[in-house]
């Protein structure tokens, strides 16, 4: 995603001074830490990020790490195999945790857009374009795995069945969301752009939810519901597998904004920067030919 280099910003200590104006001891002249500041650190001020990492983002990452642990032991040692499928069900437990995660993201990426259009607000562009992000790779998990589990259970890999057909088009819808986000555009105009498309988008979403409802296919129906096939354990590993992919799709999704953030203020410095140069050509020009 390429972050969007809007005028507006996000609330106080956006409009950040240009490194051509700021103090040889200000935290935007680039000069401390022995002159070894950067334009991304040197950007941002107590109200934004210095970097990716952060409190929650170390948090999450622990709760993600343990989450995981827990899934993969309870999934592959202490549930026993399905009846039918026997351990090739096991990617069961990774499958549909992917599929939530990629519908939270592109849900997010909804909001944020709509959002954006309102009030033409980076934080909600970068919001949008970060989930999207996070949508399309935990898409693509999901049809790796789920050609995986195919194998075996169908005995190929893929079938142009409604339910992974339409899996296939939201990947590439949402892969066309961020190729758009990197047009060579001027950054309002891109920004809005991508944000009609992630409005428009999420219509296949709902297609690929209910398409094992609304057409027959090779696809099994609804796993959870009232009437789960799930046993206590079996069910058990799915919860803790919808916890580690969420809470390691919330910390991607955390760490991928703030770097579209730090872009976005990197950008901003290197603009401001240029504008100085040339004003100050220019003045050094009208006072050369002033002083001829």
């Amino acid at each position: 995603m390429t972050a969007a280099g809007h005028d507006r910003g996000v609330g106080k200590g956006v409009d950040q001074p240009s490194t051509a104006d700021a103090p040889a001891d200000s935290p935007y002249s680039g000069n401390q830490n022995g002159g070894r500041g950067s334009a991304i650190t040197d950007s941002a001020s107590k109200d934004h990020p210095v970097g990716t990492e952060s409190k929650l983002t170390r948090r999450l990452g622990v709760a993600a790490l343990v989450a995981m642990a827990a899934t993969l032991f309870f999934g592959l040692i202490v549930s026993g195999p399905e009846v039918y499928q026997r351990d090739a069900a096991r990617l069961f437990y990774v499958h549909l945790p992917s599929v939530a995660v990629a519908y939270s993201g592109f849900t997010i990426t909804l909001i944020g857009s709509v959002l954006y259009l309102m009030k033409k607000s980076i934080f909600w562009d970068l919001v949008a374009g970060a989930a999207a992000e996070i949508g399309v790779i935990f898409t693509a998990f999901v049809l790796i795995t789920g050609m995986l589990w195919g194998k075996p259970t169908w005995g190929v890999y893929w079938q142009w069945s409604p339910r992974l057909t339409s899996t296939a088009v939201m990947f590439v819808m949402y892969i066309g969301y961020l190729a758009v986000r990197n047009l060579e555009l001027p950054a309002e105009v891109r920004s809005q752009r991508a944000a009609v498309l992630g409005v428009i988008n999420i219509a296949n979403v709902f297609v690929v939810h209910f398409s094992i409802q609304w057409w027959r296919g090779l696809h099994q129906g609804q796993t959870l519901g009232v009437d789960t096939q799930l046993d206590g354990m079996m069910l058990f590993s799915l919860f803790l597998g919808m916890v580690a992919f969420m809470t390691t799709g919330a910390w991607l999704l955390v760490h991928r904004f703030r770097l579209g953030w730090l872009q976005h203020q990197q950008s901003k410095m290197l603009l401001e920067t240029a504008i100085a140069e040339r004003n100050a050509e220019a003045k050094t020009a009208t006072a050369y030919g002033q002083g001829a």
